[in-house]
């Protein structure tokens, strides 16, 4: 809370001085990871987690608020979630898309990339707008699971077919593209996606996530949720056994 009110008293002076007003100062004042740079297009991008952590990581059913809270939301942006959704709100935001909502913050509130993503899938949840989990192709479900075991051994039981088919069991799983040894992107038979991220917690130790995307309803997320646990599971028991 100290910090949050020096740093407004920071944008006050910079608006003394300047005159400008208090969403131009405060842009300027921001870290420099949390606004684009010079020449950067402020084109907003698609929401994932800031900290570099993949989109799996996080219970992508979970509302945005359970995700992210509004002191988090506070301490990057200037406002809470309830103070944004008012300021959405007076601006119509309820009858625009969400590339003009997330646009919007960026461009005229100062609001970085990420968050104003963030904002603008929280306020479209809180508006009746988007159910959690949610996204323009349907909806998503994800698990994660961390398997004792050096990297390379985790990624060739993901990339490699003859080994993932002993912890699959089930559905026909098409490799589109891989980035050994931290992701593998696949199509399922029933066209939905699957991506895998890898993340070394410690030289034996790995994250795997997943997340499912495409899927028709919340009925089919709750299903595939359950069904990547008990795959995952399969999959750190074959693992960490050969290795």
């Amino acid at each position: 809370m100290t910090r949050h009110k020096s740093f407004k008293q920071q944008v006050r002076t910079r608006m003394a001085k300047t005159g400008e007003s208090y969403t131009a100062a405060r842009a300027h004042l921001l870290p420099d990871r949390a606004r684009p740079a010079a020449g950067e297009s402020r084109t907003p991008l698609a929401p994932v987690p800031e900290p570099s952590t993949p989109a799996a990581a996080e219970p992508a059913t979970a509302a945005m608020r359970a995700r992210v809270s509004s002191e988090a939301v506070r301490e990057r942006t200037g406002r809470g979630y309830d103070e944004w959704f008012a300021v959405l709100d007076a601006w119509g935001a309820t009858g625009r898309t969400h590339k003009e909502i997330a646009a919007h913050l960026v461009r005229e509130q100062g609001v970085a990339g990420w968050w104003a993503q963030s904002l603008t899938v929280a306020y479209e949840q809180e508006r009746g707008m988007r159910a959690p989990g949610q996204r323009r192709d349907g909806y998503s479900a994800s698990a994660s699971k961390t398997v004792r075991a050096p990297m390379e051994e985790v990624f060739a039981a993901l990339s490699k077919k003859d080994v993932r088919e002993r912890w699959l069991a089930g559905p026909g799983l098409t490799v589109r593209s891989d980035n050994p040894p931290k992701r593998v992107t696949a199509d399922l038979g029933d066209g939905t996606r699957v991506v895998f991220y890898l993340t070394a917690k410690d030289p034996d130790r790995v994250s795997v996530a997943v997340e499912q995307s495409r899927l028709a309803g919340p009925e089919a997320v709750a299903e595939a949720k359950e069904s990547w646990r008990e795959r995952l599971g399969r999959l750190k028991t074959l693992v960490e056994r050969a290795s």
